[in-house]
This record gives structure tokens, C-alpha cells and sequence, in this order.
């Protein structure tokens, strides 16, 4: 899958992308961009897309929300990510950009 959390309050939709990787990696990005949306049903919510650029760090995971955090190469993401989830769209658009 992809990272994803929720937003806080008082943040914006780019600060909340940076702290939840920051958070979850150790990564920092940057050129966070709006990707697409989806109908999320627990807990009531929507599902917001978004890419970015790596910009400094390198993964340390947190342990709690992610054990285990890697990059892949187009060709080298596992069949597993397949499906119809935003998670698969942001994964298909990588694919297609870099192969």
C-alpha cells in the first residue's frame, strides 16, 4: 500500500502529506501534488491522492503504523498492490511515468 493518515486540525491538505511521511519514514518531500480522490467508508471519509518528491532522509519506519517501508523500481512492485483502490491509482501513474 501507500502511506496515508488523517488530517489535523488547523493543518493543510500539504502539511499533512509531509508530517504523515515525515512521521512514518523519516522521508521529507516536496512538489506535493493533488493526484485524485475516493469514497472512503470508514469512518465516513474521503480518500485524497497525492504525489510528491523525495527531498531528503532516508526510510527509518516507526514501527507502530508502518513496519515496513521500501522503494521499488516500476518493474519491481509486487503483485500484491494490484486493485482499484486510490493506493493502486497512485502505483499505476508511477508506473506509467517511469517505465
Amino acid at each position: 500500500s501507500v502511506l496515508a493518515g488523517f488530517v489535523e486540525p488547523g493543518e493543510n491538505l500539504e502539511e499533512c502529506v509531509r508530517r504523515e511521511v515525515y512521521e512514518e519514514t523519516s522521508i521529507k518531500v516536496k512538489n506535493i501534488k493533488y493526484f485524485g480522490s475516493q469514497p472512503w467508508p470508514f469512518p465516513r471519509s474521503l480518500m485524497l491522492g497525492f504525489t510528491a518528491e523525495w527531498e531528503s532522509g532516508e526510510i527509518k519506519v516507526d514501527g507502530k503504523e508502518v513496519t515496513e517501508a521500501s522503494w521499488f523500481a516500476p518493474n519491481e512492485i509486487p503483485e500484491v498492490f494490484r486493485g482499484l483502490s486510490i493506493s493502486w491509482k497512485l502505483i499505476e501513474n508511477f508506473i506509467k511515468k517511469h517505465s
